[in-house]
């Protein structure tokens, strides 16, 4: 028998254009973004898209009547069954609005977690995943669905008498958080050692971070050779990947591709998400991606920035700015982005799909990272089979010479060097 293919779920994506908002985005471009999202997740089949004027939010529903009417119409006629709100949407809203509708309703938040969810691949990045989710739940608690204003009895094991539906699932989603927390606890206690080891090879860390989107894996790919998935898609790539990278004029270095940056990162993500973020925290260089063909190129920059603010990143982290896809730019604003980039210290307009400024940037990373190196002799003991394989694995031999007490070891390699084979 043939299998008979899933059908997508048919979806719609609103974004709300709040009037009183002196900060909002431009419409459009949100809208599109938005769209982008959606389509970020399998199976889905955007049906439809459209902005809607808010002058003010209503409390309980968040559109008026009339509109909530007239969605409902197209709704129905479109036979949709999932709607996406680009913005936040409260518990209330969201519980009268798919009693209005007939539909399921994800706000922006928890469509970002619903993306995370279906890509994360690594056991940390599905840990924190949980976690994001399980947090993001537990605000929906508060008389979101009807089952939860049940009043339920029981024995102490399931809460006191008269404890509601909703303390109930309260509890449990707090219990879960907690074995879940221990996990990352131990997986965090792993990456402490796998860093601890990082630490040892001498090779600085560059990490690459920018908006979603922005051409990271793309630039992670022509650089190191490497084939991590690269699509025009929002949240590509979710886990890190780290390659060395032979630089042209300098030494090796650890590139690391990092999960793309958004604006209005649900704050569960932040928290849950720092320790992949890590790389950037302890990197000895930053990358900044943007794509400077988007309309919206500056605001990117700003969640960005924001984004490293509110993990932690030192700010005496040296970064150095990539204005990327320059390609797709007309030729007179090529020509502009190519001219700034020339003038302004630590910003290279480049191309990573064409390659287009790479070499240029190289040479900056070289100098950023590259330490002068001298040559000396090292005695490494008959015994230090280890420190001598260390040695040569890292390129760092010039010749040897066997002795009484030892090998006598010449060597090329920079102050970063000496005092990590110290360590061994």
């Amino acid at each position: 028998m043939r299998e008979t293919a899933k059908e997508a779920t048919r979806a719609w994506v609103l974004h709300p254009d709040l009037k009183s908002d002196r900060d909002r985005r431009d419409a459009e471009p949100a809208l599109a973004e938005a769209v982008a999202l959606a389509a970020a997740l399998p199976d889905l089949d955007v049906r439809g898209a459209e902005v809607v004027p808010l002058p003010k939010v209503h409390a309980g529903t968040l559109f008026g009547s009339g509109k909530i009417a007239d969605l409902k119409a197209r709704f129905q006629a479109e036979e949709v069954g999932l709607v996406l709100v680009d913005g936040p949407v409260s518990p209330v809203q969201q519980r009268n609005l798919e009693k209005e509708w007939g539909v399921k309703l994800l706000d922006r938040t928890g469509l970002i977690l619903e993306i995370f969810g279906d890509r994360a691949r690594t056991r940390e990045g599905v840990l924190q995943v949980e976690i994001a989710a399980l947090s993001y739940q537990r605000t929906r608690l508060v008389r979101s669905w009807t089952h939860l204003e049940r009043q339920r009895g029981g024995g102490r094991t399931v809460g006191g008498p008269g404890e509601t539906q909703a303390e109930a699932d309260r509890r449990a989603i707090d219990e879960q958080l907690l074995k879940l927390k221990k996990q990352v606890d131990d997986v965090a206690r792993t990456r402490t050692l796998h860093r601890a080891a990082r630490a040892k090879v001498p090779f600085p860390v560059v990490a690459l971070v920018g908006y979603t989107n922005a051409g990271k894996s793309t630039l992670f790919n022509r650089l190191t050779g490497a084939e991590v998935l690269a699509k025009d898609m929002l949240f590509a790539t979710l886990d890190p990947t780290m390659r060395r990278l032979r630089l042209p004029e300098g030494p090796e270095v650890i590139l690391s591709d990092t999960v793309g940056f958004i604006s209005e990162l649900p704050t569960e993500l932040v928290a849950a998400f720092r320790a992949t973020l890590e790389e950037v925290l302890d990197a000895d260089l930053v990358l900044h991606v943007r794509d400077v063909s988007h309309p919206e190129a500056a605001l990117q920059a700003r969640a960005v920035e924001e984004t490293l603010r509110a993990i932690g990143m030192p700010e005496a982290t040296p970064l150095i700015e990539l204005w990327n896809k320059i390609d797709l730019l007309s030729e007179d604003d090529r020509a502009a982005a190519l001219v700034q980039g020339d003038r302004v210290p630590q910003v290279f307009a480049v191309s990573a799909l064409t390659g287009q400024g790479l070499d240029a940037l190289l040479g900056a990373i070289a100098r950023q990272v590259g330490e002068e190196t001298v040559e000396e002799d090292v005695v490494v003991p008959h015994v230090a089979g280890r420190q001598r394989a260390w040695l040569h694995e890292h390129r760092l031999v010039l010749g040897e010479t066997e002795g009484e007490r030892g090998t006598t070891v010449r060597v090329r390699w920079t102050p970063r060097q000496r005092d990590r084979y110290q360590t061994l």
